[in-house]
């Protein structure tokens, strides 16, 4: 009798999809015309994403993904399809339910039809989870490190050129400036006494009167954020409802599944809070939480300067209109015309003063 017992039913040779999901490996099939996307009971698995939970197309899958992941995927395919390529392959983290994340390994086929125009992906996805050390996986790594890092510098650059609030608030509603951090909403509110005005709010909100000015003191996680001088993090649409009910009606329409609320600190003290909003559940790691409140600082930095200009414009605006005469001097035989020149160069506010003056009796 052989002591090991019998061995299990197993096909011989093994059939592929047996062999992919003894290691760990998945299929998927995205029509590109459509955006369905077909991904089999191992690929599910490998992602942590229970079938019920997943909405058969690509943005699906792509909430699933850590943001900057997912927008390094999306530009991987973007340059395959472009340049005619067949195949292409990419490192990413998938969120896990627990808040953490695995790393997973896709690789994609490329059908094109007899015009050369793609119409779909054929490819397998791999858990990568075992194999960190592995010079993919760590390229991976270090490319999203860095595009984050690069995000950040470059938003920073381009606010140390801001010198008004709108100029500031420009930036952040750019679809461009913030969005390879992977967030699909932005909004800046800033500190007004006991209040805080909301003056910028881009992509996705629509404007809601009822919340342009909150005070410091309401359970809302932009104020939390100012009155704390923490970051807030939401990491779940169930998070968002459970904190914050007065924000819920809001959030709720939406397709925001976490956020980040950061106090925007210039001087030691709160000048506003920035507010983004993701479509993806999970946690920030410690990585992204570093660089958003880097982001934040940069940013508190540009808002104040901001303010102090416009508030500085404001009093010599206010100034120079009380010294105006209340009407130009008329002479007669003589047209007198009227320039305005800056004082000094950059600066918006002038002097005013006048060559011509009356001196009665027909005299000048």
């Amino acid at each position: 009798m052989d002591p090991r017992g019998p061995a299990p039913a197993v096909d011989w040779p093994a059939r592929p999809d047996l062999s992919l999901a003894l290691n760990r490996m998945g299929t998927f099939d995205w029509d590109l015309d459509s955006g369905r996307m077909h991904l089999d009971a191992t690929a599910l698995e490998v992602l942590g994403l229970p079938a019920e939970r997943f909405d058969g197309t690509s943005d699906g899958l792509r909430a699933r993904i850590l943001p900057d992941d997912a927008a390094r995927l999306e530009h991987r395919v973007r340059q395959a399809l472009r340049d005619g390529r067949s195949h292409y392959g990419a490192y990413f983290r998938a969120l896990r339910d627990d808040g953490g994340t695995t790393w997973t390994h896709l690789q994609g086929h490329v059908l094109r039809d007899r015009t050369g125009r793609p119409y779909r992906i054929i490819g397998i996805l791999r858990d990568a989870d075992q194999d960190p050390a592995e010079p993919g996986a760590a390229g991976e790594r270090d490319e999203g490190r860095r595009r984050m890092t690069g995000v950040v510098e470059r938003t920073a650059a381009i606010l140390a050129h801001a010198r008004t609030v709108n100029d500031v608030t420009d930036v952040l509603k750019d679809p461009e400036a913030l969005g390879h951090l992977g967030a699909v909403s932005v909004m800046l509110g800033i500190v007004d006494g006991g209040r805080i005005h909301l003056v910028a709010e881009g992509q996705l909100g629509a404007y809601v009167p009822e919340i342009e000015y909150t005070r410091i003191d309401a359970r809302l996680p932009m104020s939390e954020a100012v009155r704390t001088l923490q970051a807030v993090y939401l990491s779940s649409r169930e998070e968002f409802r459970r904190r914050y009910p007065d924000l819920w009606p809001y959030i709720e329409p939406l397709s925001v599944r976490s956020g980040v609320y950061l106090p925007l600190i210039a001087q030691g003290r709160p000048v506003g809070a920035l507010g983004l909003l993701y479509t993806r559940d999970g946690d920030f790691t410690a990585e992204e939480r570093n660089l958003l409140v880097a982001l934040g600082s940069g940013i508190a930095q540009s808002l104040q300067r901001a303010i102090l200009f416009e508030q500085e414009h404001d009093l010599a605006e206010g100034l120079q209109r009380a010294m105006l005469p209340r009407r130009i001097p008329e002479v007669a035989g003589a047209r007198i015309a009227v320039r305005y020149r800056a004082a000094r160069i950059g600066r918006d506010i002038g002097g005013d003063w006048y060559d011509v003056i009356p001196l009665g009796e027909g005299r000048v």
